[in-house]
């Protein structure tokens, strides 16, 4: 057994098809087929089940394929060690951000990338907060920019930075709208327009409005949207609220901001933080992506003082 026949395993599990798992290994389909053939010998069992379309993981293969997953991975950060150990800061970083967050800072994280000093390439993929997590797991992802705190034992946490919730009403809410401030019963109140439910920011809301124990009272909730931007544009043609966080009042219109307002009795909150597993052993790579996130951030969102005021996911 050899790590590159974990290589070709690991492969075949991502594509599920052996040509193409041959071709992003550069090599030919017979000899990524014979090295994972011998490797099934030695160990005397089957990893793939190659009567199915698209090719399945046999049961033991899969327990197989998780141990080789990680085995790589640590022999990969062995390299990652050396090479910072010398000075050399480079490679690729896959990370994953959640769409209540990559509209907002992944214009500014690619500027500051674009200019960065070391051989770096960032790989950025919109993913939900359980995609980021089964890919940390499977080693598909070296890292996410997410909501937090998690509270996973396997998940290392690093603040980022906490950016407030502001509310977005509609004109045509007249009592609300005369309002330069509201607090949580306004949001009970009225029509509260929300993300779907595979969105982390939706929860928090939820947590903020007190809502969770009334999810039946289907009068609240008049759609669910995928994405906080379409939410506002809702709002701009209908009655209602929404809520959205602070980074996304930049990105809207002299118009749209006379429909902020801030909460007047809290300070709801929300920590954005870069996570990686607790294994994951780059430090000077995480130092990096921490240092260009926090740079491209306001100053007024790097104040530790608000975590006090982080509403639960």
């Amino acid at each position: 057994m050899n790590i590159q026949q974990l290589e070709y395993v690991i492969a075949v599990d991502t594509y599920r098809h052996f040509s193409r798992a041959a071709e992003a290994s550069f090599v030919t389909q017979p000899t990524l087929s014979m090295m994972i053939q011998k490797l099934e010998e030695e160990l005397g069992v089957k990893i793939f089940d190659r009567s199915q379309l698209p090719v399945q993981p046999t049961d033991i293969g899969l327990r197989i394929i998780e141990q080789a997953r990680m085995a790589v991975a640590q022999v990969n950060q062995i390299k990652e060690i050396i090479n910072e150990e010398k000075g050399m800061i480079k490679g690729v970083f896959r990370l994953g951000i959640i769409p209540t967050v990559s509209p907002y800072l992944l214009p500014k994280l690619m500027h500051i990338h674009s200019g960065n000093k070391y051989d770096i390439r960032i790989v950025i993929h919109e993913l939900t907060t359980d995609q980021i997590l089964l890919g940390l797991s499977k080693d598909t992802l070296d890292g996410g920019i997410l909501a937090t705190p998690l509270k996973e034992n396997a998940i290392k946490e690093y603040p980022l930075y906490y950016e407030r919730f502001f509310a977005y009403v509609s004109p045509h809410e007249r009592a609300l709208y005369a309002k330069t401030s509201l607090d949580e019963s306004d949001l009970n109140a009225t029509k509260l327009w929300l993300l779907d439910e595979v969105h982390c920011f939706r929860t928090q809301i939820l947590h903020l409005c007190n809502l969770k124990k009334k999810r039946g009272n289907q009068s609240i909730f008049s759609y669910e949207a995928g994405s906080i931007d379409t939410l506002v544009h809702i709002v701009d043609k209908n009655e209602g609220l929404t809520v959205i966080p602070e980074m996304a009042v930049e990105n809207l219109t002299d118009v749209q901001i006379k429909n902020v307002r801030p909460f007047k009795n809290t300070t709801p909150v929300r920590e954005i933080s870069l996570i990686t597993r607790k294994d994951f052993l780059r430090e000077r790579m995480i130092a990096i992506i921490k240092e260009e996130v926090q740079l491209s951030v306001p100053d007024s969102l790097k104040d530790t003082a608000m975590k006090k005021y982080v509403i639960p996911l």
